[in-house]
């Protein structure tokens, strides 16, 4: 190759290359872009529909139908709604918000405790049979809880704690999804060398346990106590059908048996900013828990996906 082609392939190639890096840039841009959109488009998805519950629960029932319903209009009711929904029927609902905070954080305390001890025994120790009950924990994962209802309130109904907090609480205690994310997460998190260094110096298992893994596991804990919070708080169905008094009721039966009554008695309409308002109150207690507990929830996801 002569001196001049050398030098026409040199700079063909320097001019090539800014044309490389604006296209590259180019294409990155065009899929920032597209991202960005898709993104604000899932913020919407899921912001929306409580901007809109904060809306209603300012309106009287009458601006509920005659006014837009993503903007206030009209009175600003919030107020009034507040004190017709902790007045009405004797100021029930207090007694429902209490229930519900009592069976969700019983529930979920119980889980979490549970679902950390089955997960740590199944990434830490070798015993017969774990593949079998691994495998099992995870198929039942796939049964939906509504199937179940049923079965639970037959047993619950001969053991006689039907109409009792028992009958929310124990079947909310087990989470296979629970057992699943703290095995996964506790096979990362603890070191072996670390458990094998703590019983040489003579700790035993249940001290290492309790001392070692609880702590290293901090993260896994929140993210398993904030599903079952979730999880136990909007349940409506089981609550439904295993209690009968309605001074046991939690916030989504009671709310439903409000609006219930209200329509067969004729007069729903005067009820309809009730409802909605108690709504909106009942999630207040669950965005507080994600708020503050959310960087604890954010890292026990990242580290928990690591293995799978």
């Amino acid at each position: 190759m002569t001196v001049t082609e050398t030098r026409t392939l040199l700079t063909s190639d320097a001019g090539s290359r800014p044309r490389r890096a604006r296209r590259s840039y180019s294409r990155e841009k065009k899929r920032s872009i597209l991202l960005t959109i898709l993104l604000w488009l899932c913020v919407l998805y899921f912001v929306l529909p409580l901007w809109w519950l904060f809306v209603s629960s300012t309106k009287d029932n009458s601006s509920l139908f005659s006014t837009f319903g993503m903007w206030f209009g009209g009175d600003f009711s919030l107020l009034e709604n507040l004190q017709t929904l902790f007045s009405i029927r004797g100021g029930v609902f207090s007694r429902w918000l209490l229930n519900t905070v009592f069976y969700a954080v019983t529930s979920a305390v119980g889980a979490t405790a549970l679902a950390a001890m089955a997960g740590y025994a199944f990434a830490k120790y070798d015993f017969p049979g774990k593949k079998v009950l691994f495998s099992a924990t995870l198929g039942a994962i796939m049964i939906p809880l509504t199937a179940l209802a049923l079965p639970t309130y037959l047993l619950f109904s001969q053991a006689g704690l039907t109409n009792t907090p028992w009958a929310i609480i124990i079947p909310s205690l087990v989470s296979p999804f629970g057992v699943y994310l703290m095995r996964v997460y506790a096979a990362d998190a603890i070191p072996d060398t670390l458990i094998e260094a703590a019983r040489v110096d003579g700790a035993g298992e249940f001290r290492i346990f309790a001392q070692v893994g609880l702590r290293l596991l901090g993260p896994g804990l929140v993210t398993v106590f904030l599903f079952s919070l979730v999880a136990t708080w909007n349940n409506y169905f089981l609550p439904l059908i295993m209690l009968n008094s309605s001074d046991l009721y939690p916030i989504t039966v009671g709310l439903a048996q409000i609006q219930a009554a209200a329509s067969a008695g004729g007069g729903s309409q005067a009820l309809f900013s009730t409802v909605i308002t108690g709504s909106f109150v009942s999630i207040l207690p669950l965005i507080i828990a994600f708020l503050f507990l959310q960087r604890y929830w954010q890292s026990g996801l990242a580290t928990g996906s690591v293995k799978g």
